[in-house]
């Protein structure tokens, strides 16, 4: 088993001048792959370092299979963890630096290390590397031999602190679909923390999502980027990020209107749908790129193109609705900057985000499905 669960985590720096995580809850089932996100300094980083012993919470618990953690040191969890700048010991061979969590950490005799160390290496596509140091490996090679080491201690829990971030595009890709590969065969618990959203989104069962030492949101990648119970999560899951316009509500005759400051941007609800909108709220209206639709001029709403940007089979439109307001259509629409186009926009896919707080209407005073554990 490897359950893992945080209780009120917090930890604060320099004499609680900084927070870096506040208040932190989460559990995690065993053999699930979570990967947690957020923007630099969200404390993701820290998260990790105080699951694996790295760092000592401030007030709150860790548990590992039930059993409290919060004080006992690094090397007596049984935890592995991957770290971005592989932390491979560069006087050893690779069979050294994989067998040395072994050595340390258990009472296997070196005949038995050996073996599992080879097994490990074979697993990994590396078993004629063993004999190499880290300075004569490419930056991939180097990847798969720090995974290695953490594979072969077979922990129960892997904690990964951004580790494909040191490589390029393509290896990137590649290795995090090995990742994701390695965590289907061995049904370890994982928790993966990146600044990816788009890495976090394709290899979590569930996302996490810190801002500022809180937790934003917790769900399924789907159900995260369908229902962001805020503007932030909003804006920060999908790439292009989410448009957004500040609105104003005016309701009349059962209708709904969300109009900017300009008068330019009038958006018609039915008022039924939105029992929580209140005439003259003030609100941000949310729509994702790809739900932007070009349509005839009669049927939708007028803007200004500013610049187009061809992107291979999509283009992006930025519309002088708001700042970098984005319209991804298919690379057959090509119209001129200055050019005036009408877009429309499906009523399943807008989003309305109270103005003060930055929280979905949707969400507003109601539990946060999207919160809940997995099932």
């Amino acid at each position: 088993m490897g359950t893992v669960t945080l209780d009120d985590l917090r930890k604060e720096f320099d004499n609680g001048q900084i927070v870096a995580v506040d208040d932190l809850s989460l559990d995690v089932t065993d053999g699930e792959f979570i990967t947690v996100v957020g923007p630099s300094g969200c404390g993701k980083s820290t998260t990790l370092r105080m699951l694996a012993g790295l760092e000592q919470p401030t007030e709150g618990r860790i548990a590992i299979d039930g059993e409290d953690v919060t004080e006992i040191h690094a090397r007596s969890r049984d935890v592995a963890m991957v770290f971005q700048n592989y932390a491979l010991y560069p006087h050893k061979t690779v069979q050294q630096n994989m067998a040395f969590g072994l050595r340390m950490s258990t009472d296997l005799s070196k005949e038995e290390r050996d073996e599992l160390v080879y097994e490990t290496a074979e697993m990994m596509g590396i078993e004629e590397l063993l004999d190499d140091r880290p300075n004569e490996l490419s930056g991939g090679q180097k990847q798969r031999v720090a995974l290695g080491r953490a594979i072969v201690r077979e922990p129960d829990v892997f904690l990964f602190d951004e580790p494909l971030s040191n490589l390029d595009a393509k290896l990137r890709t590649s290795m995090r679909t090995e990742i994701q590969r390695l965590q289907n065969d061995l049904a370890t618990t994982s928790i993966y923390v990146t600044h990816d959203q788009e890495e976090a989104m394709t290899m979590g069962d569930r996302i996490v999502i810190l801002n500022d030492g809180e937790l934003q949101q917790v769900g399924k990648p789907k159900e995260v980027y369908q229902n962001p119970v805020n503007k932030f999560v909003g804006g920060f899951v999908g790439s292009p990020s989410m448009n957004f316009i500040d609105v104003t509500a005016d309701s009349s005759g059962g209708v709904l209107h969300l109009r900017d400051d300009s008068g330019r941007f009038d958006y018609a609800v039915d008022a039924d749908d939105y029992p929580k909108v209140s005439d003259g709220d003030k609100l941000s209206f949310g729509i994702r790129p790809e739900n932007v639709r070009v349509v005839d001029a009669s049927d939708g709403i007028r803007a200004t193109v500013e610049v187009v940007e061809p992107i291979g089979s999509d283009n992006y439109l930025y519309l002088d609705f708001a700042s970098d307001f984005i319209a991804r259509v298919n690379s057959n629409i090509e119209p001129d900057p200055d050019d005036t186009v009408a877009v429309s926009f499906d009523e399943e896919d807008i989003h309305l985000f109270d103005g003060d707080t930055g929280e979905s209407i949707a969400f507003e005073g109601e539990a946060k499905p999207a919160m809940a554990p997995s099932q």
